[in-house]
């Protein structure tokens, strides 16, 4: 059963910076795609980032861009999100995902989740 433990959040003044990580398990992870959504309260879940398992292709929204970088080490079933000059518009639950196959920026095309974690950055 896939697994997905996300960690690393916490408060941040804007213009700093935070590492999530996402530790996978239950399965190998190739030809998946690895996903970070975020909630922010009362807003609809979006996509911030993902990454394909097997060849690292990127893929970020726009409001991300230039700001946070995701990867991913196969060695340690892990995958990352730095977020570096962070807004307090920045401020949700961030959620890793997993689904077989290529990169979408649907959430309910995801078929695993983990339970998030809380960014707070305050101005």
């Amino acid at each position: 059963q896939v697994q997905l433990v996300e960690s690393g959040g916490g408060l941040v003044q804007a213009g700093g910076s935070l590492r999530l990580s996402c530790a996978a398990s239950g399965r190998t992870f190739s030809g998946y795609a690895m996903g970070w959504f975020r909630q922010a309260p009362g807003k609809e879940r979006d996509f911030v980032a993902a990454i394909r398992w097997s060849g690292g292709k990127t893929y970020y929204a726009d409001s991300v861009k230039g700001r946070f970088t995701i990867s991913r080490d196969k060695s340690k079933n892990t995958v990352y999100l730095q977020m570096n000059s962070l807004k307090p518009e920045d401020t949700a639950v961030y959620y890793c995902a997993a689904r077989p196959g290529a990169v979408v920026t649907i959430g309910y095309e995801y078929d695993h989740w983990g339970q998030g974690t809380q960014v707070t950055v305050s101005s």
